[in-house]
């Protein structure tokens, strides 16, 4: 059961800030909330194709996205349309704060890719976290999301990464 409703079926409206401004905010199915961590599914809510490079988001895809309200990341389950898994996302954030329908993300800017087959550990976007300025303006924050990214780089490459999902 939830801590904001008995009944965890229905949607909720992600949204996803990052230094103060709404980045991108999209409605997803909300699969569990058991106070502490929260399950949504949605698909690519974004416009058109995003090509990393090692992975490509297109329409289609559908996210099983995990968060939870004492970790300082969120853990995003990739599969395309036909349901083949192309691994996981994973933002480095606050912890998550839902509140009634709306559940409210703030993005860190690190993140960290891990590949459907488990061979490629990709840490992501360290150029932006430390343009952020985030270390010098709160780093108690800045420390947590990097031993955030330390630990689920750990699990990654300790093939212990779905005892996330468990």
């Amino acid at each position: 059961m939830s801590a904001d409703s008995a009944d965890d079926t229905g949607l909720l409206e992600v949204v996803l800030t990052k230094a103060g401004r709404t980045k991108i905010r999209y409605p997803a199915a909300l699969l569990s909330d058991d106070g502490t961590r929260l399950t949504v599914r949605a698909p690519w809510a974004a416009e058109g194709v995003r090509d990393f490079g090692f992975v490509r988001f297109e329409p289609g895809d559908v996210f099983t996205e995990h968060y939870w309200r004492d970790r300082w990341y969120a853990v995003k389950e990739v599969r395309s349309g036909d349901g083949t898994l192309k691994g996981w996302y994973c933002d480095i954030t606050r912890p998550a704060v839902r509140s009634g329908a709306e559940l409210t993300v703030e993005d860190l800017d690190l993140d960290l890719w891990l590949s459907a087959d488990g061979k490629d550990v990709l840490r992501l976007d360290e150029d932006e976290f430390a343009a952020s300025g985030l270390a010098e303006s709160d780093p108690d924050a800045a420390a947590a999301a990097l031993a955030a990214l330390a630990a689920l780089e750990t699990l990654a490459r300790t093939n212990a990464f779905d005892t996330l999902l468990a």
